[in-house]
């Protein structure tokens, strides 16, 4: 299935006009659940149930254990101003707190508002917990050389959402040799800036188009870490230059400190970002070159006919000052001027009538 993936009921083809939407709520449900003073698994099927109303084709969620992603020491990459922990494990030890039977629940929360269920595993045990509820397994940007984890992954045979930020081009595709080597080519590699937040003047959404020439085989996404703003043209702007698939975290409040909540999209972003995809697919229209039907009478009437320039006698040869080209485009096209002249008129031809064939005898001896 070259050029194309399946993901739950959903067929993404590269190049199409295909559209899927990942709403990533990751660890968010922590913080909702603390605002809301409610469990952490109804906060994360509140989320669910918005993201899916909104109009979302997916959710994400993250699996991990902080013992098995990083070290004690490990530094922080994001911006301390927004998230002030100091390490990778603390943050992380922060958000593992469900077990593999929670996320189970989740999916099937999933199920029952009709969107695909997705995961980042971290780990090998997360593999294998996750393979029966995932409709696709989403790698993040910063695994793409975690060459266990990546085939662990591929040997499932499930469709693989691959993140390519701070990656280079020989990186990407070392990754899609390791998937491929295990009999699995279902595979959508996303465009993505490996910064939280990232900004604007740092998204190069250009690279969706190289990526697309480079990976000529793959469907080409892009995973968004950008804060959202107005009319969502960062988003937009990717689906023009062939971003297939979409993700961008998701919250319920985008007040809310700390964590993946600052770069996030809320429900309106949802629908308003849907409701615009919506619209330029309507004004994207036929993708080949061609006469459509609203066109049909312009064609005919707006086009020009070959027309006498003045009174023509039956039997008289027609000559170039005799006849002009004038609308509609009922008679003979312009495109036979030259087979015109030299003709001879069968019948008396009126100034400013429209010649057609059964008026003229051309001379083929």
């Amino acid at each position: 299935m070259c050029g194309e993936v399946v993901i739950g009921e959903k067929r993404i083809r590269k190049e199409s006009k295909d559209f899927y939407l990942v709403a990533e709520v990751g660890v968010n449900y922590y913080d909702i659940a603390s605002k809301e003073g409610i469990s952490l698994l109804e906060a994360a099927k509140l989320m669910i149930r918005e993201a899916a109303l909104a109009g979302v084709d997916a959710v994400k969620f993250q699996t991990y254990k902080a013992e098995k992603l990083a070290s004690k020491n490990s530094p922080a990459y994001w911006d301390l101003s927004q998230e002030s922990t100091k390490t990778q494990f603390e943050l992380f030890k922060k958000y593992d707190k469900l077990d593999y039977d929670e996320y189970k629940e989740l999916a099937e929360e999933c199920r029952k508002y009709k969107v695909d269920f997705l995961s980042s595993p971290f780990d090998l045990e997360a593999v294998e917990a996750l393979y029966d509820i995932v409709a696709a397994y989403k790698i993040a940007s910063a695994d793409i050389t975690n060459k266990p984890l990546i085939k662990s992954v591929a040997r499932r045979g499930k469709p693989i959402i691959l993140s390519t930020g701070a990656s280079s081009i020989s990186e990407i595709w070392q990754a899609v040799e390791w998937i491929e080597e295990e009999g699995n080519n279902q595979i959508a590699l996303l465009h993505c800036i490996l910064s939280y937040p990232a900004k604007r003047e740092k998204a190069n959404l250009g690279m969706i188009r190289h990526m697309n020439r480079v990976f000529k085989d793959y469907v080409i996404g892009f995973s968004d870490h950008i804060p959202p703003e107005g009319e969502l043209d960062v988003l937009v702007t990717a689906f023009l230059l062939g971003a297939n698939i979409i993700e961008k975290h998701f919250t319920l409040d985008k007040s809310l400190p700390g964590n993946d909540h600052y770069h996030a999209m809320d429900a309106s972003d949802v629908k308003k970002l849907v409701s615009r995809i919506e619209e330029l697919l309507k004004i994207y229209g036929e993708e080949h070159k061609k006469v459509v039907d609203v066109e049909e009478d312009s064609r005919r009437y707006a086009r020009r006919s070959i027309v006498a320039s003045r009174n023509i006698k039956a039997g008289e040869e027609i000559k170039a000052d005799m006849i002009t080209v004038k609308r509609p485009g009922t008679g003979i096209s312009p495109v036979f001027w030259n087979d015109v002249i030299g003709s001879k008129a069968k019948r008396d031809i009126c100034e400013d009538e429209i010649l057609t064939w059964d008026m003229i005898l051309k001379d083929v001896s």
